[in-house]
């Protein structure tokens, strides 16, 4: 599949030209593995992949015992995998490098050398045990690969076109018609469904069946399951409890994470681990509550309150209607119809916390919940700033509408409350493009575009 990640390999190969190693992170699944021996088999002349999964003993010493012997290394490693390395046209691949640090450390060494190019995957990279005992080496670039976003499930089903229009329309600050409008949607709520998951989404692709998609998800679901009993030691029980808590969390009205739902006794200091695990695991992404929407959202961020977002929606969807340990194929109808009474707004929600990471913004929203003044009372469902910050109006408010039936109330008092930081409030609803009364309404479909 078409990932856009590709060029970002491309620009990193001509711009460094070995001077430093690529470590693309992401969570299990996410196609790290495909993209990157994609790369090497387009854009170079020959390639290793030593995946640490299954790598020899051989192999590993290899990184242990000649590091001050590059000469040898290079012509054991050659041999090893009887493949013939060629200076600056060899790419050598560290698949699942987490799983031994002294690879990663070594790269300090292999990338003055100067020979290859190298590049490693991995997911929980920050987790503790995979990065004790090791200099993490300064000549490590990063890059984070998330799941197929809108654009590329569409480039998946074969349509080149349509999110070129859709970006033109956003730009041009116009609707793209009944015909065409409705025509996304459809997409937009298949993308909702299926998620991004490569697997997931090659499985639609090639069934168009929700039932069989539906399986290769909670196969995703039961490995993130097995990588927490492994990898989350010590802590483990909470952060498969606050990972089967995230739909009903996110069912709640207001969304905001509620330990007491886990235990009458649980406090943030005790869970905090287990819900950092999560997110560096990359299953889940937290947004947390800016408590003064100003021009640094970083700085006002207030970690006690906070949303936890799936990282994928259509793992949401398979996590959260799971009472027959399958998604029934009349509730994928039923969303792909836009019939589902109920959980719609979470799946929504989700949908653009997850667009919005994967255009690079960090996930804020704003909360007060004063008893004494009824103007300061609201919530925003996101906060986005400015990419070029000025003295005035950095911060676009976002609220998120899942059915034509909605009020703004929250939104109009953020804009005279904050009107001095205000720059562009956005609806994102399931209708057309158009702008009223210095509010800019948008089709979800348009949120990659912020």
């Amino acid at each position: 599949m078409k990932r856009k990640i590709f060029a970002e390999l491309l620009k990193w190969k001509q711009q460094e030209m070995g001077r430093t190693a690529l470590l693309i992170e992401g969570a299990r699944r996410v196609g790290k593995s495909y993209i990157v021996e994609a790369f090497a088999k387009a854009e170079y002349k020959s390639y290793i992949v030593i995946d640490f999964n299954r790598s020899s003993e051989e192999v590993m010493d290899l990184f242990v015992h000649y590091l001050n012997d590059l000469d040898t290394f290079f012509l054991y490693l050659s041999n090893l995998y009887n493949v013939k390395l060629y200076e600056r046209e060899t790419l050598i691949i560290l698949d699942e490098v987490q799983l031994f640090p002294r690879a990663r450390a070594a790269l300090k060494y292999l990338v003055a050398d100067g020979r290859y190019d190298y590049i490693e995957t991995g997911s929980l990279m920050s987790i503790k045990k995979h990065v004790q005992d090791i200099v993490i080496p300064s000549e490590e670039r990063h890059l984070t690969m998330h799941p197929l976003d809108f654009e590329e499930f569409l480039w998946a089903l074969g349509n080149e076109t349509l999110m070129d229009f859709i970006r033109t329309c956003f730009h041009d600050r116009k609707p793209l018609g009944q015909a065409l409008h409705r025509k996304a949607m459809d997409f937009f709520r298949q993308y909702l469904i299926v998620g991004g998951m490569p697997q997931a989404v090659e499985t639609y692709v090639n069934t168009r069946d929700f039932n069989s998609v539906d399986r290769v998800k909670r196969d995703i679901l039961t490995l993130y399951r097995g990588d927490i009993v492994k990898h989350a030691q010590g802590y483990e029980m909470k952060v498969e409890q606050i990972f089967d808590d995230i739909p009903a969390q996110l069912q709640k009205h207001d969304r905001k994470f509620k330990w007491a739902s886990l235990s009458k006794e649980a406090r943030l200091r005790e869970y905090e681990d287990a819900l950092f695990w999560l997110s560096d695991a990359m299953i889940a992404s937290i947004c947390y509550n800016s408590s003064s929407p100003t021009v640094g959202l970083r700085l006002n961020m207030d970690r006690m309150t906070f949303k936890c977002y799936m990282a994928d929606t259509g793992l949401l969807v398979s996590h959260a209607f799971d009472e027959n340990g399958i998604v029934s194929e009349e509730i994928y109808q039923k969303i792909l119809f836009d019939k589902l009474a109920v959980n719609l707004g979470m799946i929504v929600e989700n949908i653009v916390a997850q667009m919005l990471v994967a255009s690079g913004h960090k996930l804020y929203f704003y909360s007060n919940s004063s008893r004494d003044d009824a103007l300061s009372r609201m919530e925003i469902d996101f906060l986005i700033a400015k990419s070029k910050v000025s003295n005035k109006h950095n911060i676009s408010p976002i609220e998120v509408k899942s059915s034509k039936n909605y009020t703004l109330m929250s939104l109009q008092k953020f804009r005279a409350k904050f009107a001095q930081q205000l720059h562009t409030p956005y609806v994102l609803h399931t209708s057309d493009f158009r702008q009223e009364d210095g509010i800019t309404y948008l089709p979800l479909y348009m949120t990659p575009l912020l």
